[in-house]
């Protein structure tokens, strides 16, 4: 049997404060003490059931599991597999542990977007990678520099533990590179939430173009410009080189822009062309890798053209001062105060004067404060 404590004599506080029936159910006490005397016990608790099989379990099939092996997971799911897996609960087959991306990989896509100047597109279709982890590992490795050369430490073994204990994807060296994630994923629309019934005769070419026109309300189009569309894809360089060029339907705020087909709104809408080119040209590998990448410069010189243009409208509506023996530049604009500037009811977040001039609806009582819909 354990050993036990010794007792000692603890002082009841709440003494004073008993009735006079609980008080005369203790008649042990001593009237003069004013204390009561308790025996505290180390024995162990219980052994249950449950505790029994928990370490037994332990000691057993689970002992395998104390040291995970460094570069492969260590989940409960992976004693009965010759491979380890990817989902760490067996109750719940729906939930699957996502790759990271290795030091390796993080590294080299940093050399190929900031060091080699290859352009964030070109980089998530080399690697599978999205753009937006892109720019986010190359904000981050920039950030992790600046932290080393100041001097500032970093959580290099938490970092070292996760990549050893989680899935990650490694560079390819040599051989075809293992995609990360899905590049080309698009959100579903909001307009075509509703279910619609649109008759079409058997006869009448109806594509994914009519049906974006069809759920944003737009007229069929013409037959002769219908008849020029031989693919949907058609209309991505249109609306890559001028977003603006793409119709709109209804008037002031309610306008909007009709509804592209999914080979213009996915991210690489050029990987489309691709495939399309692999099928016409089964043979021709250098054709069409070629075609693949003047596709793709023209792409960016576009985009680069239009960011440029953009540029100088907003430095041509801003009027510089410079004081003399002044140590900073004043920037003027014109405040325009329309609808389209400062939204219907004034409180645009991209309207003039909305951080200083303008109180937001933050503090106000029965405002909703959370976001109502998720712009696709």
């Amino acid at each position: 049997m354990a050993p036990r404590i010794q007792s000692r004599r603890v002082s009841n506080a709440l003494l004073p404060y008993l009735t006079s029936s609980s008080v005369s159910s203790i008649p042990s006490l001593s009237p003069s003490s004013q204390c009561l005397s308790r025996q505290f016990s180390a024995t162990a608790a219980p052994q249950t059931k449950l505790r029994r099989t928990m370490f037994a379990w332990l000691d057993g099939e689970g002992a395998a599991l104390k040291h995970h092996t460094p570069g492969n997971t260590n989940y409960v799911t992976d004693l009965n597999l010759e491979h380890p897996g990817t989902r760490p609960f067996p109750n719940n087959p729906s939930f699957v542990s996502e790759s990271i991306l290795s030091e390796e990989l993080r590294n080299e896509i940093y050399a190929r977007v900031v060091e080699q100047k290859n352009s964030v597109r070109a980089v998530s279709v080399q690697f599978g990678v999205d753009m937006k982890r892109i720019t986010a590992v190359v904000r981050l490795v920039e950030l992790e520099r600046r932290q080393r050369a100041q001097g500032k430490p970093l959580a290099l073994p938490y970092a070292r533990a996760v990549h050893e204990m989680v899935p990650t994807t490694p560079l390819g060296h040599g051989e075809r590179q293992q995609f990360h994630e899905s590049i080309n994923d698009l959100p579903a629309h909001p307009t075509t939430g509703p279910q619609i019934f649109y008759p079409v005769p058997e006869s009448r070419s109806f594509t994914r173009v009519h049906a974006g026109r069809v759920f944003s309300g737009a007229p069929a189009l013409e037959r002769e410009v219908a008849e020029k569309i031989t693919h949907p894809s058609d209309l991505a360089e249109k609306a890559i080189e001028n977003p603006s060029s793409i119709e709109s339907v209804g008037k002031g705020g309610n306008a909007r822009q009709v509804l592209q087909p999914a080979d213009v709104r996915i991210p690489h809408p050029q990987l489309v062309k691709l495939e399309l080119d692999r099928a016409a040209f089964p043979e021709e590998r250098r054709k069409v890798t070629q075609l693949h990448n003047q596709r793709i410069e023209h792409q960016e010189k576009a985009e680069k053209e239009r960011r440029e243009r953009a540029q100088n409208r907003r430095e041509k509506s801003i009027k510089h001062v410079e004081p003399e023996g002044g140590r900073f530049d004043y920037r003027f604009s014109d405040a325009v105060f329309t609808a389209e500037t400062t939204g219907k009811d004034g409180r645009a977040p991209w309207a003039p004067g909305r951080r200083y001039g303008v109180p937001t609806n933050d503090r106000k009582r029965g405002t909703v404060k959370i976001p109502t819909r998720v712009e696709a």
